[in-house]
């Protein structure tokens, strides 16, 4: 299997989540809720153990940022490791409110 690129995330809105498929049934997550504006509160960032370490969160980051900004919706950043990614990419600053 190819490495996950950022074009895999996809938004799961059943589960609050957006996804980045990795192998078989394994991903990695970002749990989000929706704020009374509408916006999508960031609140935590998992990669399953087996793949720590291989750029998975931020290949996450990339395509959840890139999502927001083609589809025209803001992220509120509390989860840590998000504001950390955007730290280091404030190109994205179109689509954080917060």
């Amino acid at each position: 299997m190819s490495a996950p690129s950022a074009a895999d995330v996809r938004h799961n809105p059943a589960l609050n989540r957006f996804e980045l498929p990795i192998e078989g049934e394994a991903l990695a997550i970002c749990v989000y809720r929706r704020d009374e504006e509408g916006r999508y509160v960031l609140l935590h960032t998992e990669v399953p153990d087996d793949y720590a370490g291989q750029g998975l969160a931020s290949t996450l980051a990339k395509g959840l940022f890139a999502m927001a900004r083609a589809q025209g919706f803001s992220l509120v950043l509390r989860c840590p490791y998000m504001a950390a990614w955007y730290a280091r990419h404030p190109d994205y600053a179109d689509v954080v409110a917060g």
